[in-house]
């Protein structure tokens, strides 16, 4: 089974780009972040005739998540973080699919830090590390997957020196990353590939794609269950290079049958 993250900055100004790539690459599961369109804009028939069922929590002009499934019914748990109950934005979503949990996830930037936006992206943080406890608790198979606006390590940062005071990148935000994934999470992508390289996202400005001046934001966090099930994982990073494309690049694990 493959699964899939996208933040895709906009699903009705990017559909082309995100139905062309539904098309060629087929993942079975996908999340979705930044949808920035309110729930009845969400382009739910493209999206269908595409093959795939989709639950999603919108917002105007900001955030929203999705999540798409291809032959599997999708079966609603939450689209509030446990803890932030009044908050307006649309960040989280989590639903039962082919008996695993699936967590889709758009935690806050944070920037300027220090300041409001990032209290509110650490408190926003430490309500999802002690849900995905609880997850945890449950003892059943569960995916967090989304953009977490995390830059875990040196390696996941193009020239990490110039992000020291940048809220993706401070002492807090790594700290409390490491802190949900030492609760017993499977890191996919880091786990498969410790040493190299890998970024989702690169900005729009400075030709920062065309020099690979990338970070890793998007991730997976897999549950004991699925961490001896983890068979491959990637980042579709020509989808990037698209017209019209997401500063982010589709991210991807495939999960062996039971």
């Amino acid at each position: 089974m493959k699964i899939a993250t996208y933040n895709v900055n906009g699903v009705n100004g990017r559909l082309p780009v995100l139905l062309r790539w539904l098309e060629e690459q087929a993942p079975d599961i996908v999340c979705l972040q930044e949808l920035k369109a309110p729930q009845e804009k969400f382009p739910e028939k493209a999206i269908l005739d595409a093959g795939y069922n989709a639950i999603w929590h919108g917002q105007k002009s900001w955030n929203g998540v999705a999540i798409l499934a291809r032959g599997f019914e999708i079966q609603e748990v939450r689209r509030q973080l446990p803890g932030e109950e009044e908050d307006t934005h649309s960040r989280y979503l989590e639903a039962i699919i082919n008996n695993m949990l699936i967590g889709c996830l758009y935690l806050p930037n944070g920037n300027p830090a220090p300041g409001p936006k990032f209290d509110y992206k650490l408190r926003w943080f430490n309500h999802f590390i002690e849900h995905a406890a609880e997850l945890l608790a449950h003892d059943v198979p569960v995916i967090l997957a989304g953009d977490y606006n995390v830059m875990p390590t040196d390696l996941d940062v193009y020239k990490p020196e110039r992000w020291l005071d940048d809220a993706l990148f401070r002492p807090e935000t790594r700290a409390a990353y490491k802190t949900l994934v030492d609760q017993g999470w499977t890191d996919a992508l880091r786990t498969l590939y410790p040493d190299e390289k890998i970024y989702t996202f690169w900005d729009y400005f400075r030709n920062a794609f065309t020099r690979n001046a990338g970070l890793r934001i998007d991730h997976f966090l897999l549950s004991p269950h699925l961490k001896d099930r983890l068979v491959s994982a990637g980042v579709d990073k020509d989808v990037r290079g698209w017209e019209k494309s997401s500063d982010h690049a589709p991210t991807w694990i495939e999960i062996a049958d039971e």
